[in-house]
């Protein structure tokens, strides 16, 4: 069986007494041709040329510049005539994975205080409805409905819902445009009225003081950077500064403890940080230094009782936890020490127990660890899985919530019966149009890497799959800033299984799946282990029959799109196509201007190339955009957002113009440009749903032949 006719077949088999693809009978467009500039510069003795520097408007974050305006209109005209090919098959999938999702899904009730509240979809609603009853029984209450809210925006985006420990009283905040900026507001839950504005540009979530009375939120600067901690008291005309980061390179984010007493103040980079103590009765008095912060030294904090719980990884790269008075909260005594297997990843202290997640072996695992010194794992019923704590927001858990999913069984949500050690099964994602697990298997691999590595992948499909090489296989990777990759559930994935494709994720170094040590070495000068640890892991599964050179997709977004540009620098014939989100692409213009939003805070991931010389050739040398040089390059869909402040749109559009001005054969490059939406692509479930029927049509297109300039 041929690549061509079995990925057609399967369409055909989905599609009946239909093309595979639309007949347009009109002329095909031609792909937009950028103006090349001049614009070059020196940096530490290297002079760096920057051909599409223009692409940036030089009123950023307005974008009104007519020529840029002008050429992003056009790529998005050439992207939707080249996709019009495949309306019929975007359609398709959409509708298949629509029919997958439950239209009127409600999640499971949580309690906190005398009431219940969960949120609920309307069948063909975009957004959710929030709603709360009486915790010993009642009429339930619509206290945030975002249909609403959303109504004639093209963009919409709820932040924080944090309801006043009283219950009288709601924060809410909202993005209208994408940009990350939220509206924060104050709704009296009695009468459904929004009381106060506090701020049009929060960012992050909120902590109520004890009384109701006032709470804590954080700022987005004008960089879109949250270094301001402030205190809103309720009928004050603007809120008091608490804390103002002297660095810009740590941002401030609010949050409570588990018992409620103390507001923490959270100064972090992703390896660095410092907590600070606000009495949550009172949040006005001054804050307590928990422990001065120390390079590369990172500490979580909860509190039970005078006591305070330490996630720290000060002594051992896997984390320790310790114990502290909140009278003398930098004196820190073991409680867990540090393992080389069991990698620590959170804590909670609840009153009966302190809740651990940790990894072993790269596996999900919640610990319990009782008063008395005893402790046990909850046990889960699949060897490979992917679990964690769900929303438990009282201060003590009997039943604790929880979180599940697999590569095969559906998102899952548990209470676990602390005293019975049991787990009830609250939920299962129900898939409407049917799912049987029996039908798809899952397999944990491990790849060698080149330096002798051995880098785990996890694969799914479905039963028939052939490992003859002849069978398509998609790969999907991320591999930065310590985020562990898990290999959980997807309905929407379903629809290139059921299309004969194994799904594979690789957890390559960068993240952080196999212990703090995988996340750090895939940073700095380690950086491309990430890539080497990807390309590796997709040879050595086709050298087990999945997929083969040219039969192989694969998609990532954000850093994962870095990924995505380095995986097509080291091997472009080994792709059919590529899919590349938000792309971080433009590495050296980036890390070298600190007036971008993240770039201060990113210099401990990828190092300073402003004062170091070492830094900027090793970057220059990673730089997708860099290193778009004449050759080849796969079929490849390139998106990204007008008002992204993570991700700026230029990224994707500079990179685009430079590989389509040197691609030296005839595959497609496709660039679209969300006009009204930031890094997470549009906003409604269905408008998200459609853009990943979209990316499928054209990994099946790209695959099928069926894409060329």
């Amino acid at each position: 069986m041929d690549r061509r006719t079995f990925v057609a077949g399967s369409l055909v088999a989905a599609l009946p007494a239909q093309p595979l693809l639309a007949e347009t009978g009109k002329a095909r467009m031609k792909p937009p041709v950028a103006r090349r500039g001049n614009h070059r510069f020196t940096v530490q003795g290297i002079t760096i040329e920057d051909p599409y520097a223009w692409l940036r408007d030089k009123d950023y974050p307005k974008v009104d510049d007519p020529e840029i305006l002008a050429y992003l209109k056009a790529e998005n005209a050439y992207f939707e005539d080249r996709m019009g090919d495949a309306s019929m098959l975007t359609e398709a999938l959409f509708q298949q994975m629509k029919g997958r999702m439950k239209e009127d899904d409600s999640s499971v009730p949580y309690a906190d205080g005398d009431w219940l509240y969960w949120w609920a979809f309307e069948a063909g609603g975009q957004y959710r409805n929030w709603y709360r009853r009486p915790r010993g029984g009642g009429e339930a209450t619509l206290i945030l409905s975002e249909p609403k809210l959303a109504e004639g925006k093209d963009y919409f985006r709820l932040g924080t819902l944090d309801v006043s420990p009283d219950g009288r009283l709601m924060a809410y905040s909202t993005d209208t445009n994408g940009s990350e900026r939220y509206a924060l507001m104050i709704r009296d839950l009695a009468s459904g009225a929004d009381i106060e504005t506090v701020a049009p540009d929060s960012l992050g979530g909120v902590a109520w003081s004890t009384d109701s009375k006032s709470l804590v939120w954080a700022q987005a600067s004008a960089e879109w950077r949250p270094t301001k901690a402030w205190l809103h008291r309720l009928g004050a005309p603007k809120s008091e500064l608490l804390y103002d980061e002297p660095d810009a390179g740590f941002w401030v984010q609010p949050s409570i403890t588990q018992d409620r007493k103390w507001i923490l103040l959270n100064s972090y980079t992703q390896t660095t940080n410092d907590v600070r103590l606000l009495d949550a009765s009172d949040p006005a008095k001054p804050a307590v230094l928990v422990k001065p912060r120390k390079t590369d030294v990172r500490y979580t904090i909860d509190a039970r009782g005078d006591t305070l719980f330490v996630l720290t990884n000060d002594d051992h790269v896997n984390f320790r936890i310790a114990t502290a008075p909140v009278a003398d909260p930098g004196t820190w005594t073991t409680l867990v020490a540090g393992s080389d297997d069991v990698y620590l990843t959170d804590i909670t202290a609840f009153r009966s127990y302190l809740a651990v997640e940790e990894r072993l072996r790269g596996l999900d695992q919640i610990r319990l660890i009782f008063p008395d010194g005893q402790d046990r794992r909850v046990k889960f019923p699949e060897d490979s899985y992917t679990a964690s704590l769900g929303t438990n927001a009282e201060p003590d858990a009997p039943a604790l919530r929880i979180s599940y999913s697999s590569m095969v069984t559906p998102a899952t949500v548990f209470d676990y019966d602390v005293a019975a050690s049991t787990l009830a099964t609250l939920k299962v994602q129900e898939i409407p149009s049917g799912y049987d697990a029996s039908q798809y298997a899952t397999e944990r691999l491990y790849a060698p890497a080149r330096d002798g590595t051995k880098v785990p992948v996890s694969v799914v499909y479905k039963r028939g799959y052939a490992k003859d090489g002849k069978w398509p296989l998609h790969v999907y990777g991320y591999g930065s800033y310590g985020i562990a990759t898990p290999p959980s559930f997807s309905s929407a994935r379903l629809s290139l299984l059921d299309r004969g494709f194994a799904y594979a994720i690789v957890h390559t170094r960068g993240g952080d799946d196999l212990g703090y040590q995988w996340y750090l070495d895939g940073k700095l000068e380690k950086r491309e282990n990430t890539f080497n640890d990807f390309v590796d892991a997709t040879r050595f599964l086709n050298a087990q029959g999945f997929g083969r050179p040219g039969l192989n997709s694969a998609s990532g977004g954000s850093a994962g799109g870095w990924l995505m540009g380095a995986a097509v620098m080291q091997a472009p014939q080994l792709w059919g196509a590529i899919v590349a989100h938000v792309p971080f692409v433009d590495i050296v213009n980036t890390m070298l201007d600190d007036t971008l939003p993240l770039t201060p805070g990113e210099w401990p991931e990828w190092g300073d190339p402003r004062k170091d010389e070492v830094v900027l050739k090793r970057l220059i040398r990673l730089s997708p955009y860099e290193q778009a040089l004449p050759g080849p390059f796969p079929p490849m869909m390139i998106t990204g957002g007008l008002s992204d402040p993570r991700v700026t749109y230029w990224e994707p559009a500079k990179w685009a113009a430079r590989i389509r001005a040197v691609n030296t054969d005839n595959n497609v490059l496709l660039l679209k440009i969300n006009m009204g939406a930031g890094h997470g692509g549009k906003s409604g479930r269905y408008e998200r749903l459609r853009e990943t029927a979209e990316e499928f049509a054209f990994i099946l297109m790209a695959l099928d032949g069926q894409m060329k300039a």
